[in-house]
């Protein structure tokens, strides 16, 4: 299905909505718009409640919730916040959002919706989170509408109208340590259609409905969640809190906001569902200074990464010895293999055969190194070789007449053997792994050139 938020209708659609109109054009897919924001397109919707406009096309009226077959919920409020009163037929007024929230709230184990629409942003969503950009959340948008996404809980929040893409870090739903643990909302605000700037407007997503999902896997926190922005609004929310957690969450992360989390909330959560964790309360040392690799830092080059896990991610070398080299990182804050925990280690293997299976799909192999030297958060280079051009034992043969051509000494290990084996924690060293599991290690004791594994 595909979900428009923001003006359906622009300036000069009168005759291409006439093709829809008639039949002569028909949406491929079921489409669900929202109602006029302002009086020139107030006669595209004529029955304020909600009907189809076209084949495929429908409004889904002023205010309510749809529930699709599936058990999915979205809930919808059209037009903007109402400037005067009584209000426009275009804007909704606190009655709106206090009915539509009243008929939500009212049933039974309510928990949240999967999806709330609205036109206008919700005002103070940036509070807590990444930058909007030039967008001044604190200015722009309406306070309704945040009333109702902190009554409504959904799980994804989209509007629109302010013409800029915005996707906010997830934010909880409940106060740590003090109410059960609940799902996190997804703001993201879109630009407007064919924008010039490309500017992103559409966002395509699957989801299981709440209904369907067991409890424990939907309050599953992610590492970059942040306080919720509209907690002021929350009347059982202590005021005493909320200068602690403005200086828990300081606002100038660009990306993901992981490193207060990492330490000091997730373990509280964890507690809260019971689950056995005590590896997750475990800290990793924070840089000294920004690092290039840690998802919190502002420095990170989102455009460049892949794939993200629990643990790891996986990115684009930015100076690639070949399109498809790329980077295995942990997420939080790790120098090297040897200091990895073990729910970390396991899912940098599962990248790693992944990235084996999909390099083997495509006649390749991959050649994994490490260089714990100079270096302040952990980097696994995997770079991809045709597996016509030359073996695994080429590639040994390689590094190794290379090392000693620079009088280095590379070891080969066992195979099944473990780096942190034969490297202490701060131990600084090189070590290649080649995709058939063998390795070749070097503790380094002076100097190193810190070119070598890429110029092999």
């Amino acid at each position: 299905m595909l979900l428009c938020v923001g003006n359906f209708f622009g300036s000069t659609s009168e005759a291409e909505w006439a093709e829809y109109r008639t039949g002569a054009r028909k949406a491929p897919i079921p489409t669900y718009v929202l109602g006029a924001n302002n009086q020139d397109t107030l006669s595209y919707f004529p029955d304020v409640s909600g009907c189809e406009l076209a084949e495929n096309i429908t409004y889904l009226g002023r205010r309510g919730v749809y529930s699709g077959c599936s058990g999915l919920q979205i809930a919808y409020l059209s037009g903007t916040e109402a400037q005067e009163r009584p209000a426009p037929a275009h804007s909704f007024s606190a009655k709106d959002v206090a009915e539509l929230k009243t008929s939500l709230l009212s049933t039974p184990h309510f928990r949240g919706v999967d999806i709330l629409l609205t036109s206008p942003w919700p005002r103070d969503v940036g509070t807590f989170a990444n930058s909007a950009g030039e967008i001044d959340t604190k200015k722009c948008g309406s306070q309704l509408v945040s009333d109702l996404a902190a009554s409504l809980k959904p799980r994804y929040h989209f509007a629109a109208l302010e013409k800029a893409y915005y996707e906010r870090l997830p934010y909880r739903n409940h106060m740590v340590l003090q109410e059960t643990p609940q799902h996190v909302t997804r703001f993201i605000a879109l630009a407007d259609v064919g924008n010039t700037s490309k500017k992103k407007y559409l966002y395509a997503f699957s989801i299981v409905p709440m209904s369907c999902m067991d409890p424990a896997e939907l309050v599953k926190q992610p590492q970059d969640v942040t306080e919720n922005p509209y907690r002021k609004l929350r009347k059982e929310a202590p005021k005493s809190k909320a200068p602690l957690c403005a200086e828990e969450e300081p606002a100038c992360q660009f990306f993901f906001d992981l490193n207060k989390h990492q330490g000091k909330k997730r373990p509280s959560d964890g507690k809260e569902r019971g689950d056995s964790q005590p590896k997750q309360a475990k800290k990793p040392p924070q840089p000294a200074g920004p690092c290039w690799f840690c998802l919190a830092s502002p420095e990170v080059e989102k455009h460049l990464v892949v794939s993200i896990g629990t643990h790891c991610y996986l990115a684009l070398a930015k100076g690639g010895l070949s399109p498809d080299h790329v980077l295995i990182l942990p997420i939080g804050h790790y120098q090297s293999v040897v200091d990895l925990s073990s729910e970390v280690l396991e899912e940098v293997t599962k990248y790693k055969a992944a990235l084996k299976e999909f390099f083997r799909s495509k006649g390749k192999r991959y050649v994994l190194f490490e260089r714990n030297y100079r270096s302040q958060h952990l980097q696994l280079q995997v770079v991809p070789v045709p597996l016509d051009l030359c073996t695994s034992e080429d590639i040994k043969e390689a590094f190794i007449a290379q090392a000693q051509e620079q009088q280095i000494e590379l070891l080969e290990i066992p195979e099944h053997s473990d780096i942190a084996q034969v490297a202490q924690p701060g131990t600084p060293y090189f070590y290649v792994e080649l995709d058939t599991g063998e390795k070749l290690f070097h503790r380094i004791r002076g100097r190193f050139p810190l070119q070598f594994g890429r110029c092999v």
